[in-house]
Order: C-alpha cells, then structure tokens, then sequence
C-alpha cells in the first residue's frame, strides 16, 4: 500500500507524528510520501514536534507539480491531510490545485481513491460546514481530530492516538486498536 500523507498549516502537529509513525510500522505500507505546506512546517516547529524519519518515506515539496502524487497513473492508495486547515479544505473543496497538496487531493477524488481529511478547527462556521459536506459528497473521509475518552486515556498521547486509530482504520489499513464495547 502507498499512502500520501500532506500536513498543512492547522494545530495538530501531534496528529501528524502519530499517524506517520503509525504507517511506518505498518507492514502493509510500502511508500509513503509526505509533504508539508509552508505554514505546516511553521506549525510542527511551533508545536515543538519532531517529524519521524524512514526509508518508507519520500518527502515531496509542496510546489513540486510534477511529482509523481500530482498524477492519477501513480496509482497511490490513500491521501491522509492531517491536520487538515480550514484554508486547504476549502480549496480541494473548491477544486482549486495552486499546491500539490492540494492537486494530489483532487487527484485522489477525480481517480476514486480514500481521502482522508482531518478537520483541525473549532467551532465550525457556515463555510466550513459547506466545504466539508462538498468534499463529503465527492468521496472524501472527514475525520474531526475529536479524541474518544472511552478507553480513560492517561495523558495527551493516548488521547491523541484515539484520533491516529481512526485515520488509520479508514485509510483501510488493519493495525490493533482500541474499540468501544460498551461494557
């Protein structure tokens, strides 16, 4: 499985850390190419986050238009945008490609492929509402970075994680994880 995932300029670099650290130990995930906007650097510095590094990794510069993630015959399997700012949803939501990671969003709604949008923003207003149901209705996965406090998490990593799964999960990759019995 190759998976995309792009960080652009919302809070929620932890968000980031976690689900690239996820994939890599994921035996299914061969390639993972990873781009940052300008101000998702900016924001993983500011949050004091430390990337992870790996083979699997191949790191694409956001103006990069002709890296093989802006094409639809590079057949990736899922694009992950977290944490996902309100200004990037609203341009794949609009269809506007000025980034790569916004062209390699498009690509992955126009070839049916799982994108996996998650929603660092609180509260919502109307326009956010509207472009998150319109990337809803092209096929996009809109996933809030909402922590489950089901399984009592004990700090802010745990509570991270419970997000992490949940991505991973609807990327359709098969890790163990923490799931709500009700008991």
């Amino acid at each position: 499985m190759r998976v995309i995932v792009a960080i652009t300029g919302a809070s929620g670099a932890i968000y980031a850390r976690q689900t690239l650290q996820q994939l890599i130990s994921a035996d299914e995930v061969e390639q993972i190419a990873l781009v940052l906007s300008e101000k998702g650097e900016q924001v993983v510095a500011f949050e004091k986050e430390s990337l992870p590094s790996s083979e699997k990794i191949v790191r694409y510069a956001n103006d990069d238009m002709f890296s093989p993630i802006a094409s639809g015959s590079a057949n990736w399997d899922a694009m992950i945008i977290v944490p996902a700012s309100m200004g990037s949803i609203g341009r794949i939501a609009s269809g506007v490609s000025l980034s790569l990671i916004e062209r390699a969003a498009d690509v992955m709604l126009k070839e049916r492929r799982r994108l996996i949008v998650v929603a660092r923003e609180t509260p919502y207003s109307l326009i956010h509402l509207r472009n998150m149901t319109t990337l809803t209705e092209a096929g996009a996965i809109v996933l809030p970075a909402s922590p489950s406090f089901y399984a009592h998490p004990e700090g802010l990593e745990q509570a991270t994680m419970t997000v992490v799964e949940r991505i991973i999960a609807h990327a359709g990759i098969q890790m163990p994880h923490y799931s709500f019995s009700g008991k």
